[in-house]
């Protein structure tokens, strides 16, 4: 679980570590982006939010407001909260859809009791696991921001966080305190077997005890390894979303088989899925 590359909590506060320079990865490093982008995806799915109904969520950690594009583009509403001054300026820069807080989720969550249908979070959490001062206790942090994240939830909503743990010690402390705020739930692992596609989602439940998804084990999505690119411009997010457009066939299907693996039900797919009609006046 642990890697041998110099983890970015490691360097210092999170609000030093994400400056200009690193923000603007998240605005020009199509591989980022990529990554991201299905990270986000994923945690929506395992949201497992009602079909076609607009939810009001909450993204911890938005950073640059790539995770919220994703939400945006399925339909959702969101607040996105971010300690970095820097990557929340790219993202104003971005013209994100969501409102953005400057706030530090150590400190709880300031919002009222009720307010949100579901909560994602993209590589953030294992930040609160360090102390970058002397008042800072990583149990009394992740405490308060756990009952805080359970407060501001709509009863029976999920919180899905992603998160690179750096070992079993570090995951047992996170869940330790999510089930002491009141939360249930568990871990579900994607590729376990992958070094490097392997990924951890937290999935905490703020209502009765409900089934536990499962982890996804086939490597269809698998790609060579390559190098990042950059530019200059932003990169469009049709393209970091497998390249497929809004509405297209193929992202249709897509989202589809995304609901299938939830286990709801799905129309058939046929020669007209995802065709274009004609609009009637």
């Amino acid at each position: 679980m642990a890697s041998s590359r110099r983890r970015p909590e490691h360097s210092g506060p999170p609000e030093l570590f994400y400056n200009k320079n690193e923000a603007r990865k998240y605005m020009r490093n199509s591989r980022i982006i990529d990554v991201q982008t299905k990270m986000a995806g994923r945690a929506l799915e395992l949201l497992d939010l009602p079909e076609e109904k607009p939810c009001y969520l909450l993204d911890i950690g938005c950073g640059t407001g790539l995770s919220g594009d994703y939400l945006t583009d399925e339909g959702h509403y969101w607040v996105g909260i971010d300690i970095s001054p820097d990557m929340l300026d790219v993202a104003f820069d971005r013209d994100t859809q969501g409102d953005l807080l400057l706030g530090d989720m150590g400190q709880g969550i300031p919002f009222k009791p009720g307010s949100f249908d579901g909560c994602i979070s993209i590589s953030a959490v294992q930040w609160l696991c360090n102390a970058n001062k002397k008042s800072d206790i990583p149990a009394k942090r992740l405490y308060r921001f756990f009952s805080s994240l359970y407060s501001v939830l709509v009863r029976g909503a999920r919180a899905v966080l992603q998160l690179y743990p750096e070992n079993s010690e570090q995951l047992e402390l996170i869940t330790t305190q999510a089930i002491k705020a009141g939360f249930t739930g568990g871990v579900v692992v994607d590729f376990p077997n992958s070094a490097k596609a392997k990924k951890f989602y937290l999935c905490l439940f703020s209502g009765p005890s409900t089934f536990l998804p499962e982890g996804l084990n086939e490597m269809e999505d698998e790609e060579e390894p390559r190098e990042s690119t950059f530019t200059k411009e932003r990169v469009p997010y049709s393209i970091a979303r497998r390249g497929l457009v809004k509405k297209s066939r193929e992202w249709v299907l897509e989202k589809k088989e995304r609901r299938r693996r939830q286990g709801k039900k799905v129309r058939p797919d046929t020669q007209y899925t995802g065709r274009k009609r004609r609009s009637h006046f």
